[in-house]
């Protein structure tokens, strides 16, 4: 592995809690900052590989697949909806929707 350097100006109270964070997990600052630095990379390029992957989806193939999933098929062992959320997912508002859907729809429309 190539190493280089790179003066890094941080604020005084960031500088601190990164102290402290190095401390409590037992590394060298050196080394959480590399951490920290590698997971926001992997973070953006899984970011940016979704959204690509989703530029290239067929939709109604992709509704097509879901459609016929596991038709046929009773679920495996632990796979099965737990009774009280049986109960939930059946209830139906006056408009035919789900209630729990409904719910969300209104908190957002409300700006919750």
């Amino acid at each position: 592995m190539r190493r280089s350097n790179f003066a890094l100006r941080l604020q005084a109270s960031l500088l601190e809690e990164l102290r402290k964070a190095a401390e409590l997990e037992g590394v060298a600052i050196n080394q959480l900052i590399n951490v920290a630095v590698a997971e926001k990379v992997s973070a953006l390029r899984t970011e940016e590989y979704f959204l690509e992957r989703g530029r290239r989806a067929d939709r109604a193939e992709t509704l097509r697949i879901l459609d016929r999933a596991g038709k046929g098929n009773v679920p495996a062992p632990g796979d099965e909806i737990p009774p009280d959320l049986q109960k939930k997912s059946t209830r139906r508002s006056a408009k035919g929707k789900n209630s729990a859907t409904t719910r969300r729809q209104t908190k957002r429309s409300a700006g919750a």
